[in-house]
């Protein structure tokens, strides 16, 4: 290489952007909200180049690695069938049928994507979290959703997973670990209602299901995805559950996360001139 070419390849590293990443949480139908901030930042022409997720976030994040737009997914999630998807909760139910309805959209294995994505799982052995990279795509995000007692786990090479949000709810880590210089979070349960708001008879489901549960959250389950991300979204769900599949709730869900990613969409921007700015001195 000569002396000119070295010097040009160097100051066309400092003057690109950097690696952006999203990390997008836990939460069931809050999901939706995903779908909204996703729609704010295709607004603004922001593009995440790296995606991991963990259960409902997997599934979006496996989407949007596709090349699906927010758009795009919220024609899916109106082609679900409610009464045939609801036949099937049951206490430690097969997620075949969910795998049936994702492989429409998401064939093949997770390096076809056309961007690095990682599903984070929970190990039911260990109870620690598992970045999912390779092997049948749907298969990965199953595993990252499996929560149970509604769902039993699901295996991927001899090895038992559980829902990622037990021990990565929102996966920051995965996107560092992917490239990602400047992580954007997504945390769906910022706002979760706390134990002793609850009423009696939900406490009381609560514990029961607790104990039906054969992995627990780990200390650092949410922490985490706040120390490696350079910003975390935090929309205010408070006053939904993880069930709420009404269209009214969802339509309320998908808005509040648009608002909150346009809400701080400038700071976003200028955290990540930040970022380029500390590239751009290396």
């Amino acid at each position: 290489m000569s002396l000119f070419t070295k010097i040009r390849s160097l100051f066309a590293r400092k003057g690109k952007k950097p690696v952006l990443g999203i990390a997008l949480g836990s939460g069931g139908a809050k999901g939706m909200a995903h779908l909204g901030a996703l729609k704010a930042f295709e607004e603004e022409g922001i593009e995440f180049s790296v995606v991991t997720g963990a259960s409902i976030g997997a599934i979006v994040g496996a989407l949007y690695a596709k090349g699906y737009s927010s758009d795009d997914m919220i024609g899916i999630v109106g082609s679900l069938n409610a009464k045939e998807f609801s036949k099937n909760l049951r206490p430690f139910a097969d997620l075949e049928f969910a795998e049936r309805f994702l492989e429409q959209y998401l064939d093949g294995d997770i390096g076809d994507l056309p961007k690095p994505f990682i599903a984070a799982a929970t190990d039911a052995a260990t109870n620690q979290s598992v970045f999912l990279r390779s092997g049948r795509l749907v298969r990965a995000l199953t595993a990252s959703a499996a929560i149970p007692p509604f769902f039993r786990g699901v295996e991927i090479g001899g090895v038992k997973y559980y829902d990622g949000a037990f021990s990565d709810a929102v996966p920051s880590d995965a996107c560092k670990e992917l490239g990602a210089e400047f992580v954007l979070g997504i945390d769906l349960a910022a706002f979760a209602r706390q134990e002793e708001e609850k009423g009696g008879f939900r406490r009381i489901l609560g514990s029961a299901i607790n104990a039906m549960t054969p992995i627990k959250y780990t200390e650092d389950c949410r922490s985490r995805g706040y120390e490696y991300a350079n910003f975390m979204l935090r929309p205010d769900l408070g006053t939904f559950s993880a069930t709420d599949v009404s269209h009214a709730a969802m339509d309320a869900m998908y808005e509040i996360g648009y608002r909150e990613a346009k809400a701080h969409m400038q700071e976003i921007l200028a955290a990540i001139e930040e970022v380029s700015r500390a590239r751009r001195k290396r």
